[in-house]
């Protein structure tokens, strides 16, 4: 029971306000530069190129000169692919939390009824299919980052922040930055990761061979993609000014976990830990590296200056992939040009999505069937070698 406050004393808050106060603040739309506004609502202008703009450098682009609207990519897509199914959303969640579980305890069998040589395969084996499981699981967060998870944005924040924290990713910070990436998509001067750099504003530290993989993407979350940093373990960070207490409460979450970890450490080992954690999150962070990357980055796919870009081109600067036998355990993230033209799509509903837009609009489709991991190779040496640009440059495409 509360006491009653001692005269003279400042009164302690009452637990009911303060947690009236972390869901209310859940709700809330913040006004500002990242607010929390549906994505279709943010990307619906600026469809259209002004026309002083440079002719001659969009005529190396393979699309037509006149693209159509948002609005009428839009009409051309199924209505029921846009909508959100709560219950089902919650199932593919939980099938991949169930998923990581059993692969944990066949792996944990098998160490004993087989001979310890057998490891050798069993292990690796192990790492990647528990790796692809977390990557699944971050596609889930990634859902309800973007709102498609559900039409509850509480559900989305708390989904989001249980799938991303067992990954050891600040949800509601990331979820910012990644908005950031698809309000400016193919944006030389303001997209959020591995775009062409400006001479000017090359840094000369090169570039890890295949930007450090599992190790990269932790890199990123530290401290973000030069020269457009951003520290997502900060919830203070510029970036996230408007959504402090979101970001609090996500590191509230990775505090919480850590400490569970610890107490996994303390029990089991570290070596343990290693093995049924470290190594699958190398994987996990692997997958995302090279899923992003490809996403974005193949031959002839351009690349605009701020004065060039505009809403529709940028998106379509964007490449479809299929990752073969784990395209549907990553829960077709591959089909990328619908989810960037459409964010509020639910990765359930993509691939219905995709094959309506490759329909109506086929001179607008990007498909790459090379095989991912000779790809990423072939494009991260064209990056390595062509991914500082001068400063004046208008397009830049990897020929």
């Amino acid at each position: 029971m509360d006491q009653t406050p001692v005269e003279g004393a400042n009164p302690k808050p009452s637990r009911f306000l303060i947690v009236w106060f972390l869901l209310r603040s859940l709700l809330v739309t913040h006004n500002g530069e990242e607010s929390s506004q549906p994505e279709d609502d943010q990307v619906a202008v600026a469809d259209s190129i002004p026309p002083a703009l440079d002719d001659d450098a969009l005529a190396k682009v393979n699309l037509p000169r006149k693209l159509p609207s948002i609005v009428e990519i839009k009409k051309a897509i199924p209505q029921q692919c846009f909508e959100s199914n709560t219950p089902l959303s919650i199932y593919y969640m939980i099938k991949d939390f169930v998923l990581v579980a059993g692969l944990y305890l066949l792996v944990e069998w098998t160490w004993t009824v087989f001979p310890p040589a057998t490891q050798f395969v069993i292990t690796p084996l192990y790492w990647l299919l528990q790796g692809t499981m977390f990557t699944g699981l971050f596609v889930a967060g990634h859902d309800a980052g973007h709102g498609s998870f559900s039409n509850s944005e509480l559900v989305n924040t708390i989904c989001g922040n249980i799938c991303h924290t067992f990954l050891f990713c600040p949800y509601y910070m990331w979820k910012i930055s990644h908005r950031k990436h698809h309000k400016n998509t193919g944006n030389i001067d303001k997209d959020e990761v591995f775009y062409p750099v400006r001479k000017r504003d090359d840094n000369k530290l090169g570039v890890l061979p295949g930007f450090g993989l599992g190790v990269g993407w932790f890199a990123y979350l530290i401290k973000g993609y030069k020269p457009r940093g951003v520290h997502h373990f900060n919830p203070l960070d510029p970036m996230f000014r408007y959504h402090v207490m979101h970001c609090i409460i996500s590191m509230i979450c990775l505090i919480l976990w850590s400490m569970c970890l610890a107490r996994v450490i303390e029990t089991l080992g570290l070596g343990v830990f290693c093995y049924h954690y470290v190594l699958p999150e190398f994987v996990f962070g692997s997958y995302t590296v090279i899923i992003t990357f490809l996403h974005h980055h193949d031959d002839d796919i351009p690349w605009y200056a701020d004065s060039l870009w505009d809403n529709v081109r940028g998106q379509l600067s964007s490449v479809d992939r299929s990752y073969g036998w784990c395209h549907h355990l990553i829960h077709h993230i591959g089909t990328h040009q619908i989810h960037h033209l459409f964010p509020k799509i639910p990765h359930y509903n993509l691939e219905e999505a995709t094959s309506a837009f490759r329909k109506a609009f086929p001179k607008l489709v990007n498909i790459r069937q090379e095989p991912i991991l000779p790809a990423f190779c072939r494009m991260f040496r064209k990056y390595v070698k062509h991914g500082i640009i001068t400063d004046d440059a208008l397009l830049h495409q990897y020929k």
